[in-house]
């Protein structure tokens, strides 16, 4: 699969990853990054995450086969409008946004009525490190990546989109951007809330200057991810707010009956919680290291 020119719009971990996983497997002629800082323009070439680098719009999409959106997804659809005016007839566009319903809803008509083609994507890939210093070669190797098509999308694009992933080693899987969206809020959105939660109450100033030093591997392993960008997981939370509610309503009758269980000493339900957790998470695990032995 060759590209021709790629440009990233937003050059961090994700940006970044994708800029030297495509070099690294000579899919593209041309990766151009557009970045909003005059600094990061020479990151980009010292770092070699881009063959070019540039501030102005213009620039970064003229000659562009391809665009790879990825700013945060507040930002998406005022810099899909300045981008749309400099883009070629035809061009493909995706982007790595993990809300899918709101950003489709908003990019897809504009992509129709200017004559390219959007098709959305969500690679399951990413760190609570930030910015192209985090930027890996393989980060999407043996990840998931959803490609979102809706009833206007054309299959060629479906396709196109697909087998990029695919050519930077991900597993590709397609659903609908509302489906997307309720599977990741449980599985990734959630998690992001919880750990941000217990991070703020455990680590909170009101309780003993010890608390930090009996915060072990465990509350570290836990609360990973409480060190993703602020920005980002605002965006995401209210982008996916009705199906983050909802599932964070299912999790919190789930703890209030573990702790009536707990407060009534019933052993039986208490022990139930912890195995079915067990269980659950063991199977999953298996099922992972099953999936990732076949590639």
């Amino acid at each position: 699969m060759h590209l021709g020119n790629i440009t990233l719009v937003g050059v961090g971990l994700l940006g970044g990853s994708i800029g030297l996983a495509v070099q690294r497997r000579g899919l593209a002629t041309h990766v151009t990054g557009l970045v909003r800082r005059a600094t990061a323009v020479d990151e980009c070439l010292n770092r070699r995450i881009t063959t070019a680098a540039t501030r102005n719009v213009a620039t970064a999409v003229k000659d562009a086969d391809w665009i790879i959106l990825c700013s945060p997804i507040g930002q998406m659809k005022a810099l899909m409008t300045d981008l749309l005016p400099f883009m070629k007839p035809g061009a493909m566009i995706t982007d790595v946004g993990s809300v899918k319903a709101a950003v489709v809803e908003e990019l897809e008509p504009l992509a129709i009525a200017a004559g390219v083609q959007f098709v959305g994507s969500h690679p399951m890939a990413g760190s609570e490190r930030t910015g192209m210093a985090a930027a890996r070669a393989d980060l999407f190797e043996g990840a998931v990546c959803v490609v979102t098509p809706t009833s206007r999308t054309p299959a060629a694009a479906v396709q196109k989109v697909s087998d990029f992933w695919a050519a930077l080693g991900s597993r590709v899987i397609r659903l609908t951007p509302d489906r997307h969206d309720d599977l990741v809020g449980r599985s990734s959105h959630l998690p992001h809330v919880a750990a941000a939660g217990l991070a703020n109450y455990v680590l909170s100033p009101v309780h003993p200057a010890e608390q930090g030093q009996l915060c072990a591997g465990g509350f570290r392993d836990t609360t990973r991810i409480a060190s993703g960008s602020p920005e980002m997981w605002r965006d995401i939370a209210l982008a996916n707010r009705r199906h983050l509610s909802r599932v964070l309503g299912v999790l919190l009758e789930d703890l209030s009956e573990f702790q009536r269980a707990l407060d009534e000493g019933n052993a039986a339900l208490v022990e139930e919680f912890f195995a079915n957790a067990k269980t659950r998470r063991d199977a999953w695990l298996g099922a992972q290291e099953v999936k990732n032995g076949d590639e």
